[in-house]
């Protein structure tokens, strides 16, 4: 296959800066602490992609999630757009890579192993100028509000109980959320019992959501909103298909909770046509999947022109020094299993006590740093 290059975004390095000297990406596959599902996918494992740049005597780490496949496409030939270039031009690294991807296919495991190389090389410019990356980005804000999120369908009534506990006494985080739409929607009777079970556990002042998983049908949708309320759940996640930006729009104008979607955004386009659509009150943006911090900000910009928030999509270290930059963001997921991973292979994660991820600024970079012998038994590529 021709792969093409990134013809138009090619620049020599800077004169007097550092130039990107290798590229380096490993994969890892790590089975859950417990069988894990939402309403239409089940797993007991999560890939992670692995990136380090190198330049001036700095590394930086990226990350992100999904195939390892992804690896191979950093390697060859993502990697080769990089080296040779100044550290400094983030942008046009990103700009080069989308270009090249283009006879791949952009969506999927070409945007997250973009993001991860991108991810990487922000850090790298922050580590190169000895600033976190917040300051580097431009924060607007101390810290990041997070929500507890996880609720597996398959997760019996103890297991529910204890991470919820966990999070709301624990922690003290004061949002939570739970999955629904149980076999495509098939089991509405037990998603009842289940939103019932976590209010009856958070209490009345916790706020609580839900997540469909794009597994209701529209007029179904409908007809759950109207149950949802009677708990108080006021965030309503891909109550349909995001594929389905009009569905959204229809279950949007008939529910009380807010409708969210956009986990699955590769692109700006993708944002803009939910956008468009008037399909969200708040838009998901994940930089592991948009095609990276550089994307994350331009979506960000874009939802806050039309007067929407936007909310970060798991993977919270990834998420937390950008997320501080961005005036029109409500919250970040702390994903159960993305968190857990992140404590397990990473020096520097943030504590969530109160509800809340302040990003470290005594360190440069996003202050995180990989143990990679911790992490060399999950290894697969």
């Amino acid at each position: 296959m021709n792969t093409g290059s990134a013809t138009g975004a090619e620049s020599p390095a800077t004169a007097g800066t550092p130039v990107v000297e290798t590229v380096v990406a490993a994969s890892y596959v790590i089975p859950t602490d417990a069988p894990e599902s939402d309403g239409t996918l089940s797993w007991d494992s999560t890939g992670m992609i692995i990136v380090r740049v190198l330049a001036g005597g700095e590394q930086g780490l990226g990350w992100s999630y999904g195939s390892p496949v992804a690896a191979g496409l950093i390697r060859d030939p993502l990697a080769s757009l990089v080296a040779g270039h100044s550290a400094m031009d983030v942008p046009r690294a990103a700009e080069a890579m989308t270009r090249a991807v283009r006879n791949i296919g952009r969506e999927g495991i070409a945007s997250t192993a973009i993001s991860a190389v991108d991810i990487a090389l922000w850090d790298l410019k922050a580590r190169l100028l000895g600033v976190p990356l917040a300051a580097l980005i431009g924060q607007v804000r101390p810290d990041v509000p997070i929500y507890g999120s996880g609720g597996f369908i398959c997760y019996d009534e103890k297991q529910t109980r204890d991470q919820l506990t966990g999070w709301v006494h624990g922690s003290r985080i004061p949002r939570v959320k739970i999955k629904v739409g149980e076999s495509w929607g098939g089991n509405e009777r037990r998603d009842r019992e289940r939103v019932a079970l976590a209010r009856k556990v958070i209490g009345p002042d916790t706020e609580l959501y839900v997540d469909a998983n794009g597994g209701y049908g529209t007029g179904q949708a409908v007809r759950a909103g109207a149950w949802l309320c009677d708990y108080g759940v006021t965030w309503f996640e891909e109550p349909v298909s995001s594929q389905s930006p009009a569905g959204l729009a229809a279950v949007r104008d008939q529910v009380a909770p807010d409708v969210a979607a956009g986990e699955y955004s590769w692109t700006l386009a993708d944002s803009a046509r939910l956008l468009d659509a008037g399909a969200v009150d708040c838009l998901q943006l994940d930089a592991t999947r948009c095609g990276r911090i550089t994307g994350f900000l331009r979506v960000a910009a874009l939802a806050e022109a039309r007067g929407v928030q936007v909310s970060g999509h798991c993977a919270p270290a990834a998420h937390a020094h950008v997320a501080s930059a961005i005036p029109n963001l409500r919250h970040l997921e702390y994903f159960h299993d993305h968190q857990r991973i992140e404590a397990m292979f990473f020096d520097g994660t943030t504590d969530p006590a109160g509800g809340v991820l302040t990003p470290d600024l005594d360190r440069p970079g996003h202050g995180l740093e990989f143990r990679e012998a911790d992490a060399e038994r999950y290894r697969s590529g």
